[in-house]
């Protein structure tokens, strides 16, 4: 069986091609490297089962060749971050809406059998309910939020229209080793990981009290290899820890010092999955609790040696857009 990862050398699809290549299947790797690192797949580099192609995924024309003799395709390629999708959205509408559309139509005109697509839970912006069911209205409060709720609804629409056999999954807060370290400020763990290893405080947001639904990244792997297994298609999941952990027991678990930052507008106060529609449909449970997640983490700590180190004054001012920008629309839906 051959597989298709777009996004393969990025955190989470590299971790996901390990996987695939252990389970057996040939694996297709699609990613341009614009977030993606060639690191993340050093321990399959010169692996027979593996073909990479240095691929955009917004460029249709390249991308189909790529999924020759595909049986799955895992849609992981796609931009993140907050910051940036405020300030420069065209580029990530082009990326996370288009690309999943080119992904879409290759994989029909393939007849691929199995299409999963990683979805985010940012999809629900400040829920009414925790934990969050999948039936909890649908708030976008940034570009990059919307973007990949576009994304989703084109994976389900052709499910619905096409019969392409496609899942989506809602993945909340992952992390682990070698998570994505980038020139924005992004999530919290890589944040407060390079700090630790400068020697300098976290910078928590607000009272810290604030919770996560962390989910590590083994666990996660383990849902789209339990998606694509199954012959559910149409639907959506959330894929979630079980539990919520406060940014405070974060600091506790890492060890070190603190500073407090200002709450940023459009985030919620706690992310909790409700999962468990994945439990009962598909039958898949996470394993591995923070604190097992941590020991994981904090292993390869190195893997954060290069990333940048936040300050509160540089925080302020890579966040400035998102103040200006989102101020006190929490109620926008």
């Amino acid at each position: 069986m051959k597989a298709l990862v777009s996004g393969g050398a990025g955190f989470i699809g590299g971790h996901l091609v390990e996987r695939l290549l252990a389970d057996g299947l040939e694996v297709v790797v699609v990613d341009n490297l614009a977030t993606g690192r060639a690191e993340n797949l050093a321990a399959v580099a010169g692996n027979p089962r593996v073909q990479f192609h240095r691929v955009d995924i917004a460029d249709a024309e390249a991308l189909a060749p790529c999924f020759a003799g595909v049986d799955r395709a895992f849609h992981l390629a796609g931009l993140a971050d907050i910051v940036p999708s405020i300030e420069a959205p065209a580029g990530y509408y082009r990326t996370n809406v288009t690309g999943t559309l080119n992904m879409l139509e290759a994989a029909r005109a393939a007849g691929v059998r199995r299409f999963v697509y990683a979805a985010s839970s940012s999809c629900y912006g400040i829920p009414d309910v925790y934990p969050t069911p999948e039936t909890a209205p649908i708030r976008p409060m940034y570009p990059y939020a919307l973007t990949k709720r576009l994304g989703e609804e084109l994976v389900l629409h052709w499910a619905q229209v096409y019969g392409l056999p496609a899942i989506s999954l809602r993945l909340f807060n992952v992390y682990g080793p070698r998570s994505r370290t980038s020139g924005a400020y992004g999530a919290v763990m890589g944040v407060f990981l390079a700090q630790k290893l400068a020697g300098k405080p976290f910078t928590v947001v607000g009272d810290g009290r604030q919770s996560r639904d962390f989910t590590e990244v083994a666990d996660v792997v383990d849902a789209f290899v339990t998606a694509a297994a199954s012959d559910v298609s149409g639907q959506c999941f959330n894929v979630g820890s079980g539990t919520h952990v406060s940014i405070n027991r974060l600091v506790e678990l890492i060890g070190g010092d603190q500073v407090h930052i200002p709450k940023r507008p459009g985030e919620p106060d706690i992310t909790f999955a409700d999962i468990r529609r994945i439990g009962e449909v598909l039958g898949w449970r996470p394993q591995v609790s923070i604190e097992t997640g941590m020991q994981r983490i904090m292993s390869h700590i190195d893997d954060w040696r290069t990333a940048p180190v936040w300050t509160p004054d540089t925080i302020a001012e890579a966040t400035a857009s998102w103040f200006r920008c989102l101020g006190d629309k929490e109620t926008t839906t």
